[in-house]
């Protein structure tokens, strides 16, 4: 009895990834999936932290870097810190520079929570990624929309300059998009359109985690 209690308690963590172009609102749908958990439910994992360390290039070899690109990512240690949060291990997390192109020194610790967000552009693109997930949801947005969004983050918390920003979606934002992110869409168990604005649809993705719980 006791046995079969403690099986009982040891219930695997509910995985969830959600992918969408770049400003499309998925940091919108993540949050709303933590506001619908409470803290300490969720453990989230951002794509964005898991770009490859360049600190052996040069910085203007690492300013040209696609980073819309699946080969920008370390998969492999993205996939290896979930499955250490699946089996209930806590992690340290890359933090990125995106100012100097490559990894910080320091780290971030994840705790392991019931919920497991894997959030990013690609984050439906790998197949061995993608099949740990329970819940695979796509957050879709006019690319106009998109585009704004994009341009008035990086200026604001990225320091760049608006002719540098159109430059880099025109060369490689938008290209990659169409090519890798928006055919991932077919993968998706949900498609989230108007992004972080579709308020119904956040709100039955916050009644499904709340039925998790």
């Amino acid at each position: 009895m006791i046995h079969d209690l403690t099986a009982t308690a040891i219930r695997a963590p509910f995985i969830i990834g959600v992918a969408g172009g770049t400003g499309s609102g998925k940091t919108t749908v993540t949050e709303r999936v933590l506001e619908a958990a409470g803290v300490g439910s969720v453990a989230i994992l951002a794509q964005d932290s898991y770009y490859r360390d360049q600190s052996h290039l040069p910085l203007e070899l690492r300013e040209q870097t696609n980073y819309d690109h699946p080969d920008a990512f370390d998969w492999e240690l993205l996939s290896l810190q979930l499955g250490q949060l699946i089996s209930n291990e806590p992690v340290y997390c890359p933090i990125y520079d995106f100012n100097n192109h490559t990894r910080a020194s320091t780290t971030m610790a994840i705790l392991p929570a019931p919920i497991i967000v894997v959030e990013g552009i690609l984050a439906l693109y790998d197949a061995d990624l993608r099949a740990k997930f329970d819940l695979k949801v796509f957050v879709d947005a006019d690319p106009d929309v998109r585009f704004i969004r994009r341009l008035q983050r990086d200026v604001r918390e990225r320091g760049r300059s608006p002719e540098s920003v159109i430059h880099q979606y025109l060369e490689t934002v938008r290209p990659s998009h169409l090519q890798f992110i928006e055919p991932s869409k077919r993968y998706a168990d949900v498609i989230i359109p108007h992004g972080g604005m579709n308020e119904p649809a956040l709100e039955m993705l916050g009644a499904r985690i709340r039925t998790v719980l």
